[in-house]
């Protein structure tokens, strides 16, 4: 087979004599022969496969410049590039959905008419964090107020700092004044605080350590927060750490781990249950500062009980066991200790965080 024209390589490749003439340009699809004279372009057949790949792979999104690379590499390194792009497209999709669901919650929901009879919302709460039995340190900040709820865990050699100064960075919302209409952009403005916070001692960490730099040691946090708003808590979670909400009885996990072996269940990959002895459980997609986080806001009733806690729990405590204790435990204090020891006596191998908080009527 001779060559073919533009127009014959356009119907053959799906690709538009246009996006042929853009891609001969940035280099990326090369004409076997250009006319001197006319500049009319010409194909080889063979070069079908490649344009044929540019088209699937713009159909996907991929922006020019990382199609240039994915066509440069043999076949099973275009394959990983490939899956790696996806899997930023759907953590990109799954953060904008994310924020979707929490705007549409924000902006249905309305305060629900106060009676003569409805008694006002409050929490009771109690934190406790322990280094286990294992670490050297603890690296986990666990933090219960009035109004905000917080587990920070961090990694690296600056983790500790990083995780306390996540949750300091959160503390103002004790006392701040927020309007009901601008909920989202407080939480927007204490996360992008938190952010600077442990941007800054990480880095003055790093910087710290002689012949060392800023990166040279990664250091960061999760932070999974909860700021009660009277009878609504609004969410803010990345990372491995986790909230579970006990409601009549049963037990809900309500954010998402955001971890490598996480997206591998999503995916099909894994099952639970072999996830929960994967070698990379821990290994992180997003913490604070990398990565967008979830924002969830929930209904609050009278009776519910939730738990904030680090993966130092989660990782080697069953739900139904969680579940137990939440549901046989009184008050939040003995809940909390309780929970801190079951992980020490499953061998401890990680820091270990809980907060538990109560929605409960305040009595004039």
């Amino acid at each position: 087979m001779g060559l073919l024209t533009i127009g014959a390589f356009a119907k053959a490749s799906r690709l538009s004599p246009k996006a042929l003439r853009l891609y001969d340009e940035l280099g990326l699809l090369i004409p076997a022969r250009v006319d001197p004279v006319t500049g009319y372009r010409r194909y080889a057949p063979e070069q079908l496969d490649r344009a044929r790949l540019v088209a699937w792979l713009r159909r996907l999104g991929m922006p020019l410049a990382r199609i240039r690379r994915v066509c440069a590499l043999d076949a099973g390194a275009a394959a990983r590039e490939i899956r790696a792009f996806w899997a930023e497209v759907e953590a990109d999709t799954a953060a904008r959905r994310d924020l979707a669901t929490f705007l549409i919650d924000h902006l249905s929901w309305k305060d629900p008419a106060m009676t003569e009879t409805t008694s006002p919302l409050g929490i009771r709460y109690a934190a406790l964090s322990d280094a286990g039995l294992v670490r050297a340190s603890n690296q986990d900040t666990a933090y219960a107020g009035t109004r905000l709820l917080a587990v920070a865990d961090g990694y690296g050699s600056g983790g500790g700092p990083a995780s306390a100064a996540a949750v300091d960075a959160l503390k103002r919302l004790e006392t701040d004044g927020i309007p009901a209409g601008n909920l989202l952009n407080v939480l927007e403005d204490a996360v992008e605080q938190a952010q600077r916070a442990v941007r800054g001692v990480t880095e003055a960490g790093a910087g710290a350590e002689a012949g060392t730099g800023p990166g040279a040691d990664e250091a960061g946090t999760t932070l999974t927060a909860m700021l009660w708003t009277g009878s609504r808590l609004a969410l803010v979670h990345i990372g491995d750490s986790r909230v579970y909400l006990l409601r009549d009885g049963e037990l809900f996990q309500i954010t998402h781990d955001h971890t490598m072996v996480q997206a591998m269940v999503d995916e099909g990959r894994l099952s639970a249950e072999e996830a929960a002895s994967h070698p990379q459980r821990s290994l992180l997609l997003r913490a604070l500062g990398q990565g967008a986080p979830d924002l969830r806001l929930h209904d609050a009733r009278r009776g519910d009980r939730y738990l904030l806690c680090s993966d130092g729990l989660s990782a080697v405590v069953s739900s139904e066991e969680i579940r137990r204790v939440l549901a046989a435990t009184g008050e939040p204090e003995p809940a909390v200790r309780e929970l801190v020891d079951l992980a020490n006596a499953s061998g401890g191998p990680d820091n270990v965080s809980c907060v538990v908080a109560d929605v409960i009527e305040i009595r004039g």
